[in-house]
């Protein structure tokens, strides 16, 4: 105790809805969107629409590469229950308490329900890494001499390099080989994009693919994690179980939609190379084609005084 209270923070701290690198990608990806909106007025016709269609696409894919890996809802949970608040104490609060596992690390959120209880205000949101240069054991220990309370620091321990789940190394690795899958399919994204700016619109297809099936890897080494047995997480009578949050199954619905466009350019470029370059906004005039003169003048006048 100190001065007769527990040691907790002079100050409750309040959960964080959102990332600042999240933040800061959105940013840039809409500062980027806003860009090209305001220079479409200036595309005529028909390619207009195919224009906003294809860059509006390609940044939301760009976006949702970068984002995702700081994201904390790879996979999540949620259980409420009637467990002590601190430790030395038999005091009962109810609460919701909630596991976020991310690529770099966890969170483990804890919101009274209400959330004011015995004088207090309950709301917390505690990360603790695991990412390559992280310590989470430390993080922990450093947890444990800020005094968090003890749902936190129970769900937080299940993960810890001492635990004997034995789950620390396994989501660990696993995460950063999704990682590093999710970077180098953002570099065959620029890629794709670069491609179709020359253009040689069936490479920049084959890029596409390149880059679903990259998000594809990605989730397939997140799901490694399953094939380690998980230790309950038992709150007071309640077990908290978790599940793929909406970065998982979000990875796999752009991962399929690269997959989707990809194979539809490379098909159109076998089987209607005009319909892709029209998409495209490739197509040229027969006379500029051709480099034909639609008319010809001739100043008789001119030819008189040669001859």
């Amino acid at each position: 105790l100190f001065d007769g209270l527990y040691p907790f923070y002079p100050q409750q701290r309040k959960a964080a809805a959102f990332d600042i690198s999240t933040i800061v990608v959105i940013v840039v990806f809409l500062t980027l969107a806003c860009s090209f909106l305001l220079i479409i007025p200036g595309i005529r016709g028909r390619a207009r629409l195919y224009w906003t269609l294809r860059v509006l696409l390609s940044l939301f894919v760009g976006v949702v590469i970068v984002v995702v890996q700081f994201t904390g809802d790879w996979e999540t949970g949620w259980v409420q229950a009637n467990t002590s608040y601190k430790s030395f104490s038999p005091v009962q609060v109810n609460v919701d308490i909630g596991l976020h596992i991310g690529l770099a690390g966890v969170n483990v959120t804890l919101r009274g329900n209400p959330v004011k209880q015995i004088n207090e205000t309950i709301d917390y949101n505690e990360h603790f890494p695991w990412n390559f240069g992280a310590d989470y054991d430390r993080s922990y220990s450093q947890g444990l001499q800020q005094g968090l309370p003890s749902p936190i620091l129970y769900v937080a321990e299940k993960f810890s390099r001492q635990s004997p789940c034995s789950v620390h190394r396994q989501y660990r690795i696993a995460g950063h080989y999704a990682s590093a899958m999710l970077w180098v399919a953002f570099c065959t994204w620029i890629i794709s994009n670069i491609l179709f700016s020359m253009p040689v619109l069936i490479y920049g297809g084959y890029m596409l693919l390149a880059t679903g099936a990259f998000m594809i890897f990605s989730l397939l080494s997140f799901s490694t994690v399953r094939n380690s047995p998980m230790c309950l997480i038992q709150i007071g009578t309640r077990t908290l179980h978790v599940a793929y949050g909406g970065s998982f199954w979000l990875m796999l619905a752009i991962g399929l939609l690269c997959f989707v466009a990809g194979i539809t350019i490379v098909a159109m470029h076998h089987l209607n190379l005009d319909l892709l370059k029209t998409f495209f906004d490739l197509r040229e005039d027969k006379a500029e084609e051709y480099q034909e003169m639609p008319e010809v003048f001739i100043d008789p006048h001119v030819v008189n005084k040669s001859l």
